[in-house]
């Protein structure tokens, strides 16, 4: 057998030409909160619940998961949706008045639904980024329903459980891009600082050009950036959460104490994100549920795109892994 590939950019392609083509999706819609939610699932997989799947990014919508997590069909039926005001989920009235927490309600309420129409008693989460913190915070509501249905709870490169990692991303962003020799790059993040994108009534192209001009900062081999080109979405919806999260800050300590699903955090070394917020992610789920923390060496804040192999690894073995009695 002829040795790997050694460059990263062309070791994925080869990971990826492996897997053949990603299976066929069904597209639904589901009707919770008042609201008709977009959404995809793979094929069933007897005897396994189905994983929900909840992308991050705040703006953009499920594909930035897909095919993304192919190798996780293979074992479950994958799940993602549109989350409201990004992809083909509407917007409700009032879009002004969005939080990050509408999100996580909304998961809460599709969690069940969803379990009801795919035919099985409960479901699993795996959030990314900032969808890793709205799983957080659907699971610990789903714990308080009189039918709690999720049990296990995937984080992948998840925001902390506090705000204060988001301060100093900035700042770390430019020191990357510059010594990398983004120039240009670098250039542009200079002139929208963070507070310029606090606004009320924040510009969702100007959220959108700040996503897309900071992605490569992301990535521990910037060799990888090319192959993944960010999404154009400009969300009004993401923009305006994102603004209140920068302007306001956040705690969700006090929500997570109900969790109870057994959970699993996934972070790449070198992410732009500290591993150090994942250490502390671990710590506080640690004090209220079950779980591990597993950090991907080489990799950056998309551990599934750098070192895919490892990190289906561990998720597949964390998700097969007989429920302990409580």
């Amino acid at each position: 057998m002829p040795p790997p590939p050694a460059d990263a950019p062309a070791r994925y392609l080869a990971f990826r030409q492996a897997l053949g083509r990603p299976p066929r999706r069904e597209r639904r819609t589901v009707r919770v909160r008042g609201l008709d939610f977009a959404v995809w699932t793979t094929p069933p997989v007897d005897g396994a619940p189905p994983l929900v799947c909840v992308n991050g990014g705040l703006l953009y919508d499920h594909r930035s998961l897909w095919p993304a997590l192919q190798p996780l069909a293979a074992e479950r039926q994958l799940v993602f949706y549109d989350q409201r005001g990004r992809g083909a989920t509407p917007a409700p009235p009032g879009v002004r008045a969005a939080r990050i927490t509408h999100d996580a309600g909304d998961l809460a309420a599709l969690a069940p639904a969803l379990a009801a129409q795919l035919g099985h008693p409960h479901v699993d989460l795996l959030g990314h980024s900032w969808g890793g913190g709205i799983a957080m915070l659907a699971a610990a509501a789903d714990a308080a329903a009189a039918t709690p249905v999720v049990q296990r709870l995937v984080l992948i490169d998840p925001v902390g459980v506090t705000g204060d990692w988001l301060p100093a991303l900035h700042d770390r962003a430019l020191a990357r891009l510059a010594a990398r020799g983004h120039d240009a790059a670098h250039a542009v993040l200079r002139a929208h600082p963070p507070d310029a994108l606090a606004d009320p009534t924040p510009d969702p192209a100007r959220h959108a050009a700040y996503a897309r001009t900071f992605f490569p900062a992301w990535f521990a081999d910037p060799a990888l950036a090319p192959l993944f080109p960010p999404p154009a979405d400009a969300s009004v919806t993401g923009a305006t959460i994102a603004a209140r999260l920068r302007r306001e800050g956040y705690d969700w300590r006090p929500e997570l104490r109900g969790l109870r699903a057994r959970w699993f955090v996934v972070h790449g070394d070198d992410d732009v994100l500290p591993v150090a917020v994942a250490r502390d992610t671990a710590a506080h789920l640690q004090s209220v549920a079950v779980g591990e923390l597993y950090i991907v060496r080489d990799s950056g804040h998309m551990p599934f795109w750098e070192r895919p192999q490892d990190c289906f690894a561990q998720v597949k073995s964390f998700l097969n892994r007989p429920m302990l009695r409580m």
